[in-house]
Parts: C-alpha cells; sequence; structure tokens
C-alpha cells in the first residue's frame, strides 16, 4: 500500500469523524450548560431578582454570603438546598449569581443535568484552567434504588477523589428531601438491604458544608410573599383572590406566588 493511498484513507476518516466539540469561551458569559460533552454559553441569562425572592430571608442571605465569599476567592463551602417545591430553590441559586454579578463581582453559573454526573471529572477538567469562580449547579438531585453508585462518585468529587472539584468551584445542589434518598427508602425500617444504601446517600449529604432547608408556607406567609411581589411591581391584589389561587393548585409556595403575581401583571398589561 502506497504512502499516497494512506493518506488519502486517512483523510477520509478525519471527514467520516465528526469534529470534537468546542467549548465556550469561559470569561465571556454570566452562566453556562454543560452538557457532557461540550460547555455553552447562556444566551440570556435573567435570572430573578435577588431583592424579589420573598419568604426565604435566612436562606437567601446565607447563600449570598457564602457565595460572595467564593467570588473573592476565600473560604466556601459546597451547598445543598433541600425541601418543599416551588419553595425558591432553584430560583435563589441564580438570584444570588445574578445579585453577585451586578456588584461587580466576576462569578459565573455553571448549570449540570442530573444525568451527566458521570461526566464532570471532564467538565472539572476544563473549568481547571481558569481562575474564574464558578457555582456547579445540579438541580432536583436524587437517586433511585441502584444510585448507591453515583452517590459514591459524586461524593468523590466533592471531597478527597483523585477527580476532586478544583478550588475555582462549588457545588450547589437541590433536593426534595434532606439526605438526597427515594422517599420509600427513606421510610424503610428493615436495616438488612436499603439501610446500607441509606447510609451510603446520608454520607453524601455530609459532604456539604452548608445545608438550608425550605419548608412549605403557611397561608399567611404566603399572602405576605404575593405582598412583597406585587408591592414591587406597583401592583394591588385581593388577598382572598391569591389565597383562592393557591388553593386551586393544592399548593401554597413562593412558586405560585410568583405565577399568581405574572396573572396580576398579565391582566395590566405589564411585562416581566
Amino acid at each position: 500500500m502506497t504512502e499516497a493511498l494512506l493518506t488519502r484513507i486517512a483523510e477520509a476518516l478525519e471527514r467520516l469523524a465528526p469534529p470534537p466539540p468546542v467549548s465556550a469561551d469561559l470569561g465571556a458569559s454570566p452562566a453556562y450548560v454543560w452538557d457532557g460533552h461540550a460547555i455553552h454559553a447562556v444566551e440570556a441569562f435573567a435570572p430573578v431578582d435577588y431583592a424579589l425572592l420573598s419568604g426565604i430571608d435566612a436562606q437567601k442571605s446565607a447563600l449570598l454570603d457564602n457565595s460572595r465569599r467564593h467570588a473573592a476567592g476565600h473560604a466556601a463551602h459546597d451547598v445543598l438546598l433541600w425541601g418543599a417545591r416551588g419553595t425558591g430553590k432553584s430560583a435563589v441559586v441564580a438570584g444570588v449569581v445574578g445579585q453577585l454579578q451586578a456588584e461587580g463581582q466576576d462569578i459565573a453559573l455553571m448549570q449540570c443535568a442530573i444525568d451527566e454526573l458521570a461526566s464532570l471529572p471532564k467538565l472539572f477538567s476544563l473549568l481547571r484552567g481558569t481562575t474564574r469562580p464558578f457555582i456547579l449547579f445540579l438541580d432536583d438531585l436524587g437517586f433511585d434504588d441502584h444510585g448507591a453508585g453515583d452517590a459514591r462518585a459524586l461524593r468523590s468529587l466533592l471531597q478527597g477523589g483523585t477527580a476532586a472539584r478544583p478550588a475555582n468551584v462549588r457545588l450547589y445542589v437541590t433536593s426534595n428531601r434532606r439526605h438526597i434518598v427515594p422517599r420509600h427508602l427513606a421510610e424503610q425500617d428493615d436495616p438488612i438491604n436499603p439501610r446500607d444504601v441509606i447510609d451510603d446517600k446520608m454520607a453524601l449529604s455530609d459532604r456539604f458544608g452548608l445545608s438550608l432547608g425550605f419548608h412549605a408556607i403557611d397561608q399567611d406567609a404566603y399572602v405576605a410573599i404575593v405582598s412583597g411581589y406585587a408591592g414591587k411591581l406597583g401592583l394591588s391584589f385581593d388577598p382572598l383572590e391569591a389565597i383562592q389561587w393557591a388553593t386551586q393548585r393544592g399548593s401554597r409556595s413562593g412558586r405560585v406566588a410568583w405565577q399568581y403575581v405574572v396573572e396580576l401583571a398579565g391582566r395590566n398589561g405589564l411585562t416581566l
């Protein structure tokens, strides 16, 4: 086989092979998404205004303080945000990053889907190439009955493993349950088999230096949240109608309060 023929074969193979994914400039955008192969810039990062987040003052203050330390290059915690759905766990993560950016801090959000946990060492190798502080956001974390291996892998990334996260990265993770286990396992009394899985995953929750609980709210707190949102937007509202809105949805939460305010804004011809 001649050298010319070998060259033609090599060139043909190169044309058939997909080009390697190109990641976005890590210093150019306020937020990014990791898809397991490459980093993509978020074209329109528009987090909820930090000041608008109501009813979670202690949680958002603690998260802002921790994030501000990380942005300044000081010691900071990985954070677990746990609790009832719709209580602002995801919104406050983006809101805190947006607040720091508004203050002039050079910090960015990096979101990764839960099903891409196995690719995090590859992401970390890319983030080691920059000194910019990043918040790696894992939303709605939970493991099924066979997720002990995933739990151990994430534990090693948080602390002590050979592929542990770089110093310029902190993980912010949301979960509906404090110990990140399926509900039926959390309620399991048999210590023989499921208990081992529970212990593995509880050991994961212990890796987070800061754990913030977000809890279901009563009617008065719900109305107060609506009032805070509406007041900042210059909207008046009927508390009884706001309560009826929540009753129809079977839930009182910051998310439901915001949805009601969106309804009010639409009625009044406002754009949010």
